[in-house]
């Protein structure tokens, strides 16, 4: 995964990660430019060269045309190099999309359509228009099949990009600093979430995701899973964390609304299903009376979408409370429902 505002901000740890993956390292002028990145003989790495599926954010992709264009020659040279492809899995994928007729075979970054933005996973999940994370890997997909380097512009070459799913291993994103977890913002179930969940319809089977936290001294993967388990019991489970956003009236409300619309795009893109998570947010946000009333009166469109959210969980079978939690879940929805559209009793 590379994101554009992650890079500038880190001056392109996400890209170190890559060359490290492939084996090679970047070539400057006198002036400190890049001008090339370079593979490293096989003898000096300790691993053999990894091919990359490349996803760029619209951010990246505007931004960074140069080193579009040297990671696309890049992977090019990768692809021609004369090396055994039991060292060189750029080289092996190539040389099979080749022997079917596939044009430019060593195509490996991939983003929206030129011009285009967002994989608008993050959409169907927040109307609640899906009706399996299948749906979900597909929509993803056809937003990510455009290819870019010097020769592509935003080609569409969906054989390309399934070939690459089919093999996919793991997901790797760098996380650049705690301003923004996997839980505050739709953009990671939508794009991360999305590719993980297309990778698997391709390959038919689990695949795994992994973090780097750059901000930290351990910069050992972590697994998506894990992180996810421990910002739900920092962030929205935290009792701490749940009094402060009520208490900032309704832009806290907003938050917590925010968080239960991206815990059903990771149950929906990454299978994260764990009842306790629902039990707690279900216990603090809605069931308790005060806590309830305090959301409802500071933003009652955010408390509406938070006991939806719970209801939509159920619905989905994500989630199976007994039937009196689901009665007063389905209450206070409703209420909340007239309130908003100023019916009267």
């Amino acid at each position: 995964m590379l994101w554009g505002l992650d890079a500038i901000k880190t001056k392109g740890e996400s890209l170190g990660i890559l060359l490290e993956l492939v084996g090679a390292e970047p070539v400057k002028e006198g002036t400190g430019r890049i001008v090339r990145y370079e593979l490293r003989p096989l003898a000096a790495l300790d691993h053999p060269r990894i091919d990359i599926f490349a996803n760029l954010s619209g951010i990246f992709r505007d931004s960074f045309a140069h080193i579009i264009e040297l990671l696309d020659d890049l992977f090019q040279r990768a692809a021609a190099a004369d090396e055994p492809i039991e060292f060189n899995f750029i080289r092996k994928h190539a040389l099979a999309l080749q022997e079917q007729g596939i044009e430019n075979a060593s195509a490996r970054l991939f983003s929206n359509p030129a011009g285009d933005f967002g994989s608008l996973v993050n959409d169907r999940v927040t109307d609640s228009n899906w009706e399996s994370g299948e749906e979900l890997g597909q929509t993803w997909q056809g937003r990510n099949t455009f290819s870019y380097g010097r020769r592509d512009k935003g080609q569409a070459r969906p054989e390309v990009m399934q070939a690459l799913l089919k093999t996919t291993d793991r997901i790797v994103q760098q996380i650049d600093s705690v301003e923004y977890g996997l839980t505050d913002i739709q953009e990671y179930y939508a794009n991360t979430g999305g590719l993980k969940k297309a990778a698997e319809q391709q390959r038919g089977q689990k695949v795994t995701a992994s973090f780097v936290e750059s901000f930290s001294n351990d910069t050992t993967p972590r697994r998506l899973e894990d992180l996810l388990r421990m910002e739900y019991r920092t962030k929205l489970l935290n009792p701490k964390w749940a009094k402060a956003m009520a208490n900032q009236g309704s832009g806290g409300a907003y938050e917590i609304s925010q968080r239960m619309t991206a815990l059903m795009g990771w149950a929906g893109t990454a299978d994260f299903q764990e009842t306790w998570v629902y039990d707690q947010a279900s216990q603090t946000y809605a069931l308790d009376t005060a806590m309830a009333e305090k959301l409802r009166q500071a933003n009652p469109e955010a408390f509406r979408n938070i006991v939806g959210r719970l209801l939509e969980a159920n619905g989905r079978g994500f989630w199976h409370p007994d039937a009196d939690q689901l009665d007063r879940l389905r209450d206070l929805y409703e209420q909340t429902d007239e309130t908003l559209e100023g019916v009267t009793v």
